[in-house]
């Protein structure tokens, strides 16, 4: 992965069949599919891959136990088939988690009871497990820290729960293992149409550098998620905007809010929401909200309406009340949800991914989730040999093993969500220098990061490599400048680049924190 061999390519003229524009889960995904067809391809990423909304989930592969009460059969049945393939193909990433969901009369426990019977049944032989209802002991059994008073009994039932920023890389990883180029820091800045009235011309800045690049292509998707109507404004800068966004939250605790190794869902709160409080890492992930914005940014910030929505509902559940200062990472992301004909709450938008053609033959893909990011990368693929008129060829991603899946190790190893590569890790210069006890860092994982995950800036070490950021900003404040020293040293930048990256950390992490 040596970025400048790769660059050389781009800079030679030659052309690509298909060329994705975004790094996130949409775009990996369909770099992925086209590569493992035969495509000679390409990915670009503005930023760094899943900067955006793909490192901002709430770390659930669901077939959406919500959207199964909105009637949404169809999603949730190929979220269902979608999780199972996952937690198959990506082994040392995603794992089988059983949910508690607390009812406080006869007649919740045994509505969710029958709701969740037909969620198994919609899964069919993906199914992660039955699910029961459970007696209020029992319930408290499996959920250690739940508060007691009006408990009548629980229903417990089987979802998935992932690593996104994690799988992200894995997924970059892969495209290279099957012959693909994919690259961050690369921002799209103009496309141009060929002799033939179709785009074949991409304009791109390596924003470390500078430099500006063209590149030829047959092929364009445009897969950026909250940003696709800026690709979509430069094939006709007359386009209505084809996207709304939607802020979700998420609060990071201490485990000892929540002791057990069973989510807690709870299934209506006051906005109509569903949220969860999730073990993960050795803490605890409460949300999410779901408040439209007019802002599309790569770092939204939380609301503070969003952070004490969160603490108080939070707090009707369990035993012990989490306030502000019990808060060790918050971060918020935007959902790209394809607008509705009709105005309709963000929360009420069919999660469903859709794609468009341009008169250019640009293809846009919109919506969709975590879960389902292979069948989106199926779907676009499949349209682009439509619109190109290609010939047709079969998508080969269903059993495809995600780069360091070959191996899964006990979650009790801080280096478990590398898999088959955490061997490569402990062999490197440093595999014993801890950088952070709590967090179960070492210096052989920056090293890794920089020489085989495209890791560029100390950010991307802390927030995507490793998951410090999220999970306790304020330790991942601590290393920061131990982290920028390792990599300017690897990398042979100079002590100006070092403060600048130490900055640039610091200035983010703030908001990750709660004054």
């Amino acid at each position: 992965m040596n970025r400048i061999e790769q660059l050389k390519k781009i800079g030679n003229n030659e052309e690509w069949d298909v060329v994705v524009i975004g790094g996130g889960a949409t775009g990996l995904g369909a770099a992925l599919e086209a590569t493992t067809r035969g495509y000679k391809t390409l990915l670009l990423e503005q930023s760094d891959f899943a900067k955006s909304t793909s490192s901002k989930a709430t770390k659930l592969l669901h077939g959406g136990v919500r959207y199964l009460a909105q009637g949404d059969v169809a999603l949730v049945r190929e979220a269902s088939i979608e999780r199972g393939l996952l937690l198959q193909n990506a082994k040392h990433l995603a794992r089988n988690l059983s949910f508690v969901i607390p009812a406080y009369s006869w007649w919740e426990g045994v509505f969710y009871t029958v709701g969740l019977k037909v969620y198994d049944w919609m899964a069919g032989r993906l199914s992660l497990g039955d699910s029961i209802h459970l007696s209020r002991k029992k319930t408290m059994e499996k959920l250690p820290g739940l508060k007691e008073d009006g408990l009548a009994a629980g229903i417990l039932y089987h979802d998935g729960q992932f690593d996104d920023a994690r799988l992200a890389v894995n997924l970059m990883q892969t495209i290279y293992d099957k012959g693909g180029i994919a690259l961050n820091y690369m921002k799209v800045t103009s496309l141009k149409k060929n002799g033939g009235g179709q785009l074949g011309l991409i304009t791109v800045e390596d924003t470390e550098t500078g430099r500006s690049y063209v590149v030829h292509t047959k092929g364009i998707i445009n897969a950026t998620g909250v940003f696709v109507d800026d690709i979509l404004e430069m094939d006709d800068p007359t386009i209505k905007r084809k996207i709304v966004a939607s802020q979700g939250v998420h609060l990071v605790l201490d485990r000892s809010f929540l002791p057990g190794e069973n989510a807690l869902m709870i299934p209506k709160t006051s906005d109509g929401r569903v949220l969860f409080a999730v073990p993960w890492h050795n803490k605890i992930v409460v949300g999410t909200t779901d408040n439209p914005v007019n802002e599309i940014s790569l770092d939204p910030v939380a609301m503070e309406k969003e952070i004490g929505f969160i603490l108080e509902t939070a707090g009707q559940y369990l035993e012990k009340t989490p306030t502000r200062a019990d808060v060790k990472s918050v971060w918020a992301g935007l959902r790209p949800l394809a607008k509705p004909e009709k105005s309709e709450k963000t929360k009420e938008i069919s999660r469903n991914h859709k794609i468009m053609v341009s008169a250019t033959g640009l293809v846009t893909i919109l919506g969709g989730k975590w879960t389902t990011y292979r069948k989106m990368g199926e779907d676009v693929i499949d349209r682009l040999e439509k619109v190109k008129q290609w010939p047709v060829t079969q998508s080969v991603t269903r059993h495809l093993a995600v780069h360091g899946s070959a191996q899964k190790l006990d979650e009790k190893d801080p280096l478990y969500y590398y898999g088959s590569d955490a061997a490569g890790v402990k062999n490197l210069p440093g595999a014993g220098d801890v950088i952070s006890s709590s967090l179960g860092i070492v210096k052989a994982q920056v090293l890794w990061a920089v020489r085989t995950e495209m890791a560029h800036t100390v950010e991307d070490v802390l927030a995507r490599r490793t998951r410090a950021l999220f999970l306790d900003a304020e330790e991942a404040l601590r290393v920061a400048p131990g982290v920028a020293s390792i990599m300017a040293e690897e990398t042979g930048k100079d002590k100006q680049w070092e403060e600048e990256q130490v900055r640039s950390f610091r200035e983010l992490a703030r908001t990750y924190l709660l004054q």
